[in-house]
């Protein structure tokens, strides 16, 4: 018990008589991520303890630059330099809830960013292809990725509208830029029973989930209205 002194108390000089710091005020950030996982996460219906798990594991604030690391779990995007963002956190946990990745899958990831998203996802599935159009980004994400010691991770910089077809067929794709049109060379890299998320359209986009059923037949459900960047390259240039 400590006493409480109201003159040192509202003048801030006396430290015995307001008490010792809490870990609270010591770690701000770890407040801010309890935070998140209760109000923005298990708050919005992100229910999947998998995936609640992962969201608690990375640090975000590791994949955002300096001046806005004090805002690393706040629930929205955050820019990355580039004219790119790394999404909010809401987003993050939907999309890879959307997809139900299991301890098996292989998952591509189109538009790496921060590397964010790869990160989480990598505690999830077996391995995570990321790909990323602008090369500085790619090497960054690629660098704290590394440090960090998600080794499941293989990055390229190459236009995701082409998926990689390399290492297809994927179980789990996540589009983090939005084309206007879904590109038909993800569904083709889908694997029977495969889930691909993608945000869709121009200024106004939507969220679709694209699962390939075991017959190959495809079905596509609308979930959210969403604002990502424009995915570039031959994305536009295809462009309807």
């Amino acid at each position: 018990m400590w006493t409480l002194c109201i003159v040192c108390l509202v003048a801030g000089l006396c430290f015995s008589c307001r008490g010792a710091p809490s870990e609270d005020q010591k770690r701000p950030l770890e407040v801010e991520r309890r935070r998140m996982l209760d109000i923005h996460l298990r708050g919005r219906e992100i229910t999947d303890e998998r995936v609640l798990h992962a969201m608690a594991s990375v640090r975000r604030e590791e994949f955002v630059p300096d001046e806005v690391r004090d805002q690393a779990y706040a629930d929205h995007p955050l820019p990355i330099g580039f004219g790119q963002t790394i999404s909010q956190p809401y987003i993050v946990a939907y999309m890879t809830q959307a997809v139900s990745p299991k301890p098996t899958d292989r998952a591509l990831e189109i538009g790496t960013g921060s590397g964010y998203q790869a990160a989480v996802l990598s505690l999830l599935v077996d391995t995570v292809y990321t790909v990323e159009i602008i090369n500085e980004l790619t090497e960054r994400a690629t660098a704290t990725l590394r440090r960090l010691g998600y080794g499941n991770v293989v990055t390229a910089t190459r236009d995701g509208y082409q998926g990689w077809v390399e290492h297809a067929p994927f179980d789990v794709i996540i589009v983090t830029a939005a084309p206007d049109h879904v590109p038909k060379p993800l569904v083709d890299q889908l694997a029977p029973g495969g889930r691909l998320i993608i945000p869709v359209g121009d200024f106004w986009q939507e969220l679709r989930l694209i699962t390939k059923l075991p017959d190959s037949t495809v079905t596509m459900e609308r979930k959210l209205d969403v604002r990502f960047v424009p995915m570039t390259g031959e994305a536009q240039e295809k462009a309807r």
